[in-house]
């Protein structure tokens, strides 16, 4: 399945800015080309509603919604696909779970996660940790621009088109440099939802994401 990355918005409760998810999505709506429904310490039945508020507006838009970790939630929902980590469901009994033609996503961090992700059963991985975030607890050190490249560099010689995004950290400042390391978008969460205006910070973003991908010979 063919998969915008461009602008990857990832949608938490926790990270709103006091706004509701929906009326949250309907401000980033006309510039993310992708939307995660993160939700980390909600239960199965309030994720199951936030993402029914989330679908209300996106839908419409033919905008996909994707699910972190949860694929019973993806499922009772009929969400796009979903989002997982190395420590979460499998791909492949993700992927036999919500069909071939589900979006999955899948992080990684390292050369090493890179090597042996199964990307014939995902259609993109999102490169994490490459600045430091606040949206989410981590342990780990960031990987600086620097490892960024080494990864993208390790999937490309595995597929040279395979679709990648970067996370953590990112924001208007530093999304091009980020582009130039070889990604295919950015996926954000404080940079629009914790904006003073969401709608104008995903036009910019969007902006430029598509400009350092103009420069790189993407469109």
């Amino acid at each position: 399945m063919d998969i915008d990355l461009r602008l990857y918005a990832l949608i938490d409760p926790a990270v709103a800015g006091g706004r509701t998810l929906g009326d949250l999505a309907s401000r980033i709506a006309e510039s993310a080309t992708l939307v995660q429904l993160r939700d980390k310490h909600g239960s199965t039945r309030t994720m199951v509603e936030e993402a029914r508020e989330l679908t209300v507006v996106l839908a419409p838009l033919d905008i996909p919604l994707l699910i972190n970790d949860r694929v019973d939630v993806a499922l009772a929902v009929e969400a796009d696909g979903v989002h997982i980590g190395p420590d979460d469901m499998s791909p492949a009994d993700a992927r036999l779970l919500l069909g071939r033609t589900a979006i999955i996503g899948l992080s990684i961090k390292t050369v090493e996660q890179a090597k042996a992700a199964p990307l014939d059963l995902l259609d993109y991985v999102a490169i994490g940790g490459v600045y430091d975030t606040t949206s989410k607890d981590t342990a780990s050190a960031p990987i600086g621009l620097s490892g960024l490249g080494a990864v993208v560099r390790a999937i490309r010689a595995r597929k040279p088109d395979f679709p990648i995004c970067a996370i953590a950290g990112i924001n208007e400042s530093n999304a091009a440099d980020v582009i130039a390391q070889g990604a295919d978008g950015v996926a954000v969460i404080s940079a629009l939802s914790l904006a003073a205006d969401p709608e104008m910070a995903a036009e910019n973003l969007l902006s430029v994401v598509d400009g350092a991908l103009a420069r790189r010979g993407r469109t």
